[in-house]
C-alpha cells in the first residue's frame, strides 16, 4: 500500500518534522514540504492525500482529488469554511485545545489589569505620583463567558480560587465543573445583565456575527467590563464605542478585530476605556511544537482510520 503523501506548507516546518521523525510516524508517510510563499508543483497536487498549513490559494484544493485531510493551525476556521473548493468529503481539523495555557493567562491576566489600574500606576509613575486608591478587587464578582468551549472552561477553572461566580453560555447547556450556570444561547441577554465582566469566547457564525451590539450593550451593567479573546465580527465597532462614550458600559479589552492589524485611524485607538491587545491571546514561545504534537496525534489517527481530534462541524461552522 502506497505510504499517503502530507504536505507541510509552512515557513517553519522543523517542529513538525521532529515531532513526526519522535513519534516514530516518518516511516508511514511521505513528506512534502514546502514554504508557505511557496507554489506546489502541479505534478505533486493530485497526490496529496493529506496537508498541514494557514491557508491554501483558492481554488487550490480543486486539483487535489485525493485530499482527505486539512489541519490547521488555528481554532478559527471561518476562511476555511467560505471556501467554494472545500469538499465536503475533506475532514478539516482544527488547533482546538492549543491555546489552554496562553489564553487563560492571558485573559486573567486582563482581568486583573483593569481591576487593579496597573495602567494607572504606570503612568503615576512616569509623574511622580504616589496615588494609594484602592484597587478593585475581583473576588465574589460575576464573570459572564459567551461561549464555553475549551478556553472558556479552562478560564472558569483558573479562577475559581479567585472566588468569582462564574455563568455563560453553550450551544447545549450542561452541567460544568466550575461554572455556576450554563444558559443556551437564547439567554444572552440574562447572562449580559447578570455579568460584572463579559467575556467574548465565540466563533464566527451567522448567530454570533454582530452579536454585541446597540441593544445587546444597553443590557449590561454601567460598571461592567468587555473582553473579547473570540473573533473581531461578534462586535458591531461604532456600538461599543458609543456604549463607551456615554458610559453604558465601563470599558473594554480586545485582542482581536474586524480587520487586523487594526488601522491607524481606527476609532477603538483612541477611545477611553477601550485597551488594545495586538491579537496575542493565543500566542506561546513555542506554540509551532504544540501545534505539532496535535498534529502528530491527528496525523496517526489518520494513518490508523481513527477518530481525530478537532474535527470541524461544517454546519455549525466551528
Amino acid at each position: 500500500m502506497a505510504k499517503p503523501l502530507v504536505l507541510i506548507w509552512l515557513d517553519n516546518a522543523d517542529p513538525y518534522v521532529d515531532a513526526i521523525s519522535a513519534s516514530g510516524l516518518e516511516d508511514q508517510v511521505e513528506l512534502k514540504i514546502l514554504n508557505k510563499d511557496a507554489k506546489i508543483p502541479e505534478p505533486d497536487l493530485p497526490l496529496i492525500d493529506a496537508l498541514i498549513a494557514w491557508n491554501v490559494p483558492e481554488p487550490q484544493l480543486s486539483s487535489m482529488p485525493r485530499l482527505k485531510w486539512i489541519q490547521t493551525l488555528s481554532v478559527a476556521v471561518d476562511s476555511w469554511l467560505v471556501r467554494t473548493d472545500l469538499r465536503p468529503e475533506i475532514v478539516l481539523t482544527c488547533a482546538r485545545g492549543v491555546h489552554n495555557i496562553q489564553m487563560p493567562e492571558t485573559i486573567i491576566g486582563s482581568l486583573l489589569y483593569i481591576t487593579r489600574r496597573f495602567d494607572v500606576v504606570g503612568e503615576n509613575q512616569k509623574k511622580h505620583i504616589w496615588d494609594r486608591s484602592p484597587p478593585e478587587p475581583i473576588f465574589g464578582k460575576t464573570l459572564g463567558i459567551l461561549g464555553l468551549g475549551t478556553v472558556g472552561q479552562e478560564v472558569a477553572r483558573k479562577l475559581s480560587p479567585f472566588g468569582m461566580k462564574i455563568i455563560g453560555t453553550k450551544r447545549v447547556p450542561q452541567n460544568l465543573p466550575h461554572v455556576d450556570k450554563v444558559y443556551g444561547p437564547d439567554k444572552v441577554d440574562e447572562v449580559l445583565a447578570q455579568a460584572d465582566f463579559v467575556l467574548l469566547q465565540l466563533p464566527v457564525t451567522p448567530e454570533t456575527e454582530n452579536l454585541i451590539d446597540r441593544e445587546r450593550l444597553r443590557k449590561m451593567k454601567p460598571s461592567a467590563y468587555l473582553l473579547n479573546f473570540g473573533r473581531g465580527q461578534a462586535i458591531v465597532d461604532d456600538d461599543l464605542v458609543e456604549a463607551i462614550n456615554n458610559n453604558w458600559i465601563r470599558g473594554a479589552v480586545l485582542d482581536v478585530f474586524r480587520e487586523e492589524p487594526l488601522p491607524s485611524n481606527h476609532q477603538f485607538w483612541d477611545t477611553k476605556g477601550i485597551k488594545i491587545l495586538p491579537h496575542i491571546g493565543g500566542m506561546h514561545p513555542q506554540r509551532d511544537s504544540l501545534v505539532a504534537e496535535l498534529f502528530v496525534k491527528n496525523l496517526a489517527a489518520f494513518i490508523s482510520g481513527e477518530t481525530q481530534t478537532g474535527i470541524v462541524d461544517f454546519n455549525k461552522g466551528y
